[in-house]
């Protein structure tokens, strides 16, 4: 690393920590989620300059893109000006503990960091990885050597998505960002993040990518289409196979873990020559449940049966405010 890589690390990590203050100290709290999604962009590069580019998809579009949207559409929802002014935190506490306790903090993981060797299984990994039915060591461990980890957490975004709709219907219509162009921006732009999610799935087998990243991109593509006034793709009405793909990965996944005892193997140990296919299968199927999840999150309650519709017609084929 050069003096110049040195000089932009640098930077990057001063940006960070102003962003952050600047998210949890903001009086507006308008300029608290500006300086948050900023945050969670940057943070992307971070993880680039970290060589990390799987976590880096993921923040961008989960951290920045998917959380983003979802506190602005809260922001959105508060009643009355003076309820987004509002002074978040009291200096005087911050001053006196938090960032002396930060700072001590941040100082004994640099110095932890420095001093213990790396923690990891990597070697392991790397000698199993030939029979592991991909040539990526991260796909290996998320869908074979430690699959059971990636159920569980599938598990908890599905856990998330049913727990917000049993708390009613979501308001309706979901707020759209006031702009002329964002309609047309997002019918030109939800193409380019289908794409991208279909080459992140199918470079996971063998480069950074999978159905994480590519359900993150997919999702927040949903998200922008949604934020341009499309209507819900999972509304109750229709009786399509979209509230099937919400469960479809965490149904996949069981019934891969549990065809190896049913096989006379080891519990989520594929047979002998099919680990490839299966786990080209689970990605497939975990990467549209986490999109459809992400998007579910996003309504903040059962899609209603009477979301917007282009030319203000109702999902009954009546104008609004006609009966």
């Amino acid at each position: 690393m050069g003096v110049a890589g040195l000089i932009f690390d640098g930077l990057l990590a001063l940006a960070l920590a102003w962003l952050a203050w600047q998210s949890t100290r903001a009086v507006d709290l308008f300029h608290a989620v500006v300086s948050f999604i900023v945050f969670g962009l940057l943070m992307a590069l971070a993880w680039v300059r970290l060589e990390a580019p799987d976590i880096a998809l993921a923040e961008a579009a989960i951290g920045a893109g998917a959380t983003g949207a979802l506190l602005l559409s809260a922001l959105d929802r508060l009643a009355t000006h003076d309820a987004r002014r509002r002074l978040l935190y009291e200096p005087a506490t911050a001053w006196g503990f938090w960032i002396p306790a930060g700072g001590a903090l941040l100082g004994g993981l640099t110095l932890a960091a420095w001093k213990l060797p790396a923690p990891g299984l990597g070697h392991e990994v790397l000698a199993a990885l030939k029979g592991s039915g991909v040539d990526h060591p991260v796909t290996a461990v998320l869908l074979n050597f430690r699959a059971l980890d990636t159920l569980l957490e599938i598990g908890v975004l599905l856990l998330a998505a049913v727990t917000i709709w049993s708390l009613g219907r979501a308001p309706s219509p979901v707020a759209a960002m006031p702009s002329p162009a964002l309609p047309a921006l997002g019918r030109l732009l939800f193409p380019v993040f289908v794409l991208v999610a279909a080459y992140l799935l199918w470079r996971g087998s063998h480069a950074p990518g999978g159905a994480f990243p590519a359900g993150a991109v997919l999702g927040a593509g949903a998200i922008l289409m949604r934020l341009a006034g499309a209507r819900s793709w999972i509304r109750s009405s229709e009786r399509g196979p979209w509230r099937w793909i919400l469960s479809l990965g965490l149904a996949m996944m069981l019934a891969a873990a549990v065809t190896g005892p049913l096989s006379g193997q080891a519990f989520f140990e594929y047979p002998p020559g099919t680990a490839g296919p299966m786990i080209l299968l689970l990605e497939v199927a975990a990467g549209l449940s986490i999109a459809l999840l992400l998007f579910a999150l996003y309504l903040r309650g059962e899609p209603r049966d009477d979301g917007p519709w282009p030319d203000g017609q109702r999902g009954d084929g009546q104008r609004e405010g006609v009966r």
